[in-house]
């Protein structure tokens, strides 16, 4: 088994487009996952002097939009955004909070947008670490997420 693994990919910033499914159906009994990492990085125009794009990951029903995530949102594993502008006002910024507790054992969704009103697409990268839980662990985690994503 496997201690670590990424998933990383592209997603389309248009509303309507900029969902993906983090699939975690092949998921093995006893085993979960924790999202310990994750990171966005622009992807058009590179050079250009300003860009803002947010994401977020959940274990909810319906995604949580990255511009305004809610703490309260049990669902709500990861968020995140990064920014920068030529102006000296605004310098680069990044940050990003993650519930590395939340062991996910159920497909996951990610949203992402770019901010900025150019719609680019955004690109993004997280890295899970397995977890071996009792069977007990595995039955509480499993009513837990399913719970959430089921509201």
């Amino acid at each position: 088994m496997r201690k670590e693994f990424v998933m990383r990919g592209q997603t389309k910033s248009t509303l309507g487009l900029n969902t993906e499914i983090l699939n975690f159906s092949g998921f093995k009994p006893g085993i979960a996952y924790k999202l310990v990492d994750l990171q966005i990085y622009h992807s058009t125009n590179i050079g250009q002097s300003s860009y803002e794009m947010c994401i977020s990951i959940t274990a909810g029903k319906t995604a949580v939009d990255p511009e305004s995530p809610n703490f309260n949102d049990e669902g709500l594993i990861a968020t995140g955004l990064i920014r920068a502008n030529s102006a000296d006002a605004y310098p680069h910024t990044s940050a990003y909070v993650i519930n590395d507790t939340f062991l996910i054992t159920q497909n996951l969704i990610l949203q992402v947008r770019d901010t900025a009103g150019s719609n680019y697409p955004v690109n993004w990268q997280c890295k899970f670490e397995a977890v071996k839980m009792s069977g007990s662990e595995e039955a509480v985690t499993n009513y837990k997420q399913f719970a959430i994503s089921d509201e």
